[in-house]
């Protein structure tokens, strides 16, 4: 997926038993056995793009593959009362062994997969616990082997990047077939992109950093009222999805220098882990800016390869390890996901749903234009509509430092997805008949960005991947609160604020952003394709919720 980090420039249910996986029977095909093949598996770009020859018969490769999920039906008329208000299944999430048990690849079927890619070969990890995920590592020859495809070296002259990838669909016995609706990780062509830009201090290392610290973000977004309480976030944890690893002396300065004392963040690997540091500066963006809002959550750092395999890792892991809040401020434009991993992702962010996690995305710093093609386009995951979509704001504060404008960010990714149906709590605000983006939004402009420590010094950073974290950072300080008072957490998103953005507390809950664009939409009032709903009022919409 994709980072977006741009340089400055200037339902409770009683829990249900988790049945046990049965010893993986021996895999055995009879010897004409039919072989279906799984579409959507090959990637457009094979077919302008050079072949340099195949792939060394020696090399290692890691696939991800998706099973198909039970009772898709059942899932979806759950997902419409848990997530509907006015339904007395509102907010009764499942866990994830409630949720494996009824939705999950039945024990025999995972048995089923597992063998057979053993008997290929290729070593298999244990399935996830969500029951919808196997990792399957081998040689090249051995992948190609299972997946009966090939495995080729291209080189794609319009962008000038080499990569490997599969030259036909995959295919599977059949009884394997009906049991997998993806397999990603039969190419590294997708990079997903972080949504952030900064510009170094040109001041000495002593002189104090300019660009939002934690007591101007705090006071512009009306949050020292919650935090002077004791709602930190304490007890509560944000995860953060990342395709780059970070580097903890750079956390630790920032913490020093603006007397922080938040948990020590908690890396989590998903699909193998990472150590490529190019992202860095998004990871310590996001890690620091919930340090700045929600001193008091844990955070933990989900880091996976930036591969198609290594994005279905990472939401398979976040969901089945059932993190109450989810900051991702990477993507990539919505027809350059492959439509099986975009079916494996959108399972994932309904199970998601399901479980009351709250799941915020970056919607990008392309404003209308997220694919760069000169039309409108918008960014994936932030599209999809279990997941709320964050745009960008430039923001304005008073001479004491409370908030006193924003306007939309230029930059902010907006629009329509051309794949996502409307969402039931978006029919109100959107009569057309696909998803509109973004839903929120928070400050993003570089010019009004926050105050960074990476890379061993100060910068300024924007970018709608500082929206994100924003929001996740607010949602812990909400759920301390709730806890304290004995009211349920923030849950799916989308839910609470939609409902609440649609009642009569909406002007002391949100700052309504109604000027700017973002190219093809403008900022108006109440709900628009660039900046959603507007930003947070956080005691306002505290009260609103809480009392």
């Amino acid at each position: 997926m994709k980072s977006r980090l741009k340089p400055l420039i200037g339902l409770i249910a009683a829990p249900l038993p988790i049945i046990a996986l049965a010893a993986a029977p021996a895999f055995a095909a009879p010897a004409a056995v039919q072989r279906v093949a799984l579409d959507g598996n090959v990637i457009p770009a094979v077919s302008h793009s050079t072949r340099l020859g195949d792939v060394a018969a020696d090399q290692r490769i890691t696939v991800a593959v998706s099973l198909n999920q039970r009772d898709r039906a059942g899932l979806d008329a759950f997902l419409a009362q848990v997530t509907d208000p006015k339904s007395p299944g509102y907010q009764h999430y499942l866990t994830v062994g409630q949720f494996a048990q009824r939705f999950g690849a039945a024990p025999a079927t995972v048995a089923k997969v597992s063998a057979y890619l053993k008997s290929q070969g290729l070593a298999v990890g244990e399935v996830t616990a969500n029951h919808l995920t196997l990792e399957a590592t081998g040689t090249a020859a051995r992948v190609q082997q299972a997946f009966g495809t090939r495995l080729a070296n291209f080189h794609d002259g319009r962008t000038g990047r080499d990569f490997y990838a599969n030259t036909a669909q995959p295919v599977l016995p059949a009884e394997i077939a009906a049991a997998v609706s993806n397999v990603s990780g039969l190419d590294n062509y997708a990079k997903y992109r972080h949504f952030s830009s900064g510009k170094l201090f040109p001041e000495a290392a002593g002189h104090a950093p300019s660009g939002l610290s934690p007591a101007k973000a705090r006071t512009a977004y009306n949050l020292n009222s919650a935090i002077s309480a004791g709602y930190t976030g304490k007890g509560q944890t944000v995860a953060v999805a990342e395709f780059s690893a970070f580097q903890q002396s750079n956390i630790t300065a920032y913490d020093k220098y603006y007397g922080l004392t938040p948990p020590t963040p908690a890396v989590v690997s998903a699909g193998g882990g990472t150590t490529d540091l190019s992202g860095q500066g998004e990871v310590e963006l996001d890690i620091e800016v919930i340090h700045a809002l929600a001193p008091g959550a844990a955070v933990k750092v989900y880091e996976a390869p930036n591969s198609d395999a290594g994005e279905v890792a990472l939401y398979s892991k976040l969901v089945s390890d059932n993190v109450p809040v989810i900051s991702i401020s990477w993507g990539i434009y919505e027809a350059g996901e492959t439509a099986s991993n975009r079916v494996a992702v959108d399972t994932d962010f309904k199970e998601a749903a399901a479980q009351g996690q709250s799941v915020y995305a970056a919607s990008g710093d392309s404003g209308s234009d997220d694919a760069g093609n000169g039309g409108t386009s918008v960014d994936f995951p932030a599209a999809d509509p279990y997941v709320t979509g964050t745009g960008g704001t430039t923001l304005s504060t008073t001479s004491s430092g409370g908030w006193s404008r924003e306007t939309a960010w230029s930059g902010s990714g907006g629009g329509v997805s051309s794949v996502f149906a409307t969402p039931s709590y978006q029919t109100k605000v959107n009569t057309g008949a696909k998803r509109a983006v973004p839903d929120v939004a928070a400050v993003a402009d570089p010019a009004s960005g926050w105050a960074v420590y990476t890379g061993g010094g100060w910068y300024t950073y924007g970018g709608t991947s500082a929206a994100a974290p924003n929001w996740a950072a607010f949602t812990a300080v909400y759920n301390s609160e709730a806890k304290a008072k004995s009211k349920p957490a923030f849950g799916f998103a989308n839910s609470t604020i939609y409902s609440l953005a649609s009642s009569a507390g909406y002007g002391a809950a949100f700052h309504d952003v109604t000027s700017g664009s973002n190219g093809a939409y403008s900022a108006a009032k109440g709900y628009d394709k660039v900046t959603g709903w507007g930003s947070y009022n956080g005691a306002g919409f505290l009260k609103a919720k809480l009392g």
